[in-house]
């Protein structure tokens, strides 16, 4: 698409977003060349459904400061603002209607990309973006999905959890350089995951 700006789309419960979701943002927009990278944070995540999550808004708002000075990372609040349970079919066609010409590249984890057939209106991704499957150098790659336009993007191995984090939150154990600094001071600041969530 001649002219478009290139877009990558990368959804998550950031509950919290941690290093590992930063490093593979950073390596996909290297890697494809794209013009920024929209970490979305699910408002409702259904695939999540039954679990505690931490509210969207505390989690928009540590993913902002953890990127304060990241250049090509934007924290978006859309699914927030849309509210409800939170399908990723319907922000890429939101971004498509708001941002008018425009190339979308989804961001999966390796794990994910095998259930994208149990998602909703699963058929209708496959249109709307290139997707783009983040895995650890030497990691099985999925099936290729038919009728998809497939990337694959190796990041570094990162042993890290959004679960780790909040288990050592509420045993008061250290989170220090397992997300920014400054994600680490609004966790604090929220008082998130000191209670049993």
């Amino acid at each position: 698409m001649s002219g478009a700006k290139r877009i990558g789309v990368f959804g998550g419960t950031f509950d919290p977003v941690h290093i590992g979701h930063l490093i593979a943002a950073s390596e996909v927009r290297n890697h494809l060349g794209l013009d920024e990278v929209l970490m979305v944070v699910a408002n409702s995540p259904w695939k999540k459904a039954g679990r505690d999550v931490a509210p969207p808004r505390d989690r928009f708002e540590v993913l902002c400061a953890a990127l304060e000075g990241c250049e090509g990372l934007t924290a978006s609040d859309l699914e927030i603002k849309r509210g409800g349970a939170s399908y990723t079919y319907e922000t890429l066609e939101q971004l498509k209607s708001d941002l008018g010409p425009v190339e979308l590249f989804m961001i999966v984890g390796s794990d994910l990309a095998d259930e994208l057939v149990t998602w909703e209106h699963s058929e209708s991704l496959k249109d709307l973006a290139t997707l783009v499957v983040v895995s650890r150098p030497g990691a099985e790659l999925p099936t290729i999905l038919l009728g998809w336009q497939m990337v694959n993007v190796e990041v570094p191995l990162i042993g890290v959890s959004s679960t780790d984090i909040r288990s050592r939150i509420r045993d008061g154990r250290p989170i220090d350089f397992l997300l920014p600094r400054s994600a680490v001071n609004k966790i604090t600041s929220l008082g998130m995951y000191t209670g049993a969530s």
